[in-house]
């Protein structure tokens, strides 16, 4: 059951990209597969994370209950899985923004460096804070997990 559950997701991304294929081969605009394509992609996402919420919300509703009933006190929430969203939030989103920032910043290095070649350690300062970000997150992360 458990195998058939992971394989929801893989399905629906599959049946996007096709979607997506058919949509440009009918005649649609590129734009517009692009948005129902990235429509999809939030939705799939949403439904992922929502999946082990449900899981593990039954699955403690069972062992909370048997626990309440012998010891007449409230069962203990255990949060410890709160701590992988957050190293994953912030490793993702530090390196979406890092990537913003080089795609952004390198171009405008390289152009710079063609027009005058000893801009390039003024130009290159630029590239390097935009990576910054994203090493910011991984070690964010990583004191997510460790503590």
């Amino acid at each position: 059951m458990n195998l058939f559950l992971m394989l929801i997701p893989a399905a629906l991304l599959v049946a996007s990209v096709v979607i997506s294929v058919v949509l440009v081969k009918r005649g649609t605009s590129a734009k517009r597969a692009m948005a129902i394509h990235f429509i999809s992609l939030i939705i799939i996402a949403s439904f992922s994370m929502m999946l082990p919420f449900g899981a593990s919300a039954e699955a403690a509703n069972d062992t909370s209950e048997a626990v309440a009933a012998q010891t007449d006190q409230p069962a203990p929430q255990d949060t410890s899985g709160l701590k992988y969203i957050g190293a994953a939030l912030a490793v993702g989103l530090a390196g979406l923004g890092g990537g913003i920032a080089v795609a952004a910043g390198a171009p405008a290095a390289i152009g710079a460096n063609v027009e005058d070649p000893k801009s390039f350690g003024k130009s290159i300062i630029f590239v390097a804070l935009g990576e910054g970000f994203g090493l910011y997150g991984l070690l964010i992360g990583i004191l997510c997990l460790v503590l």
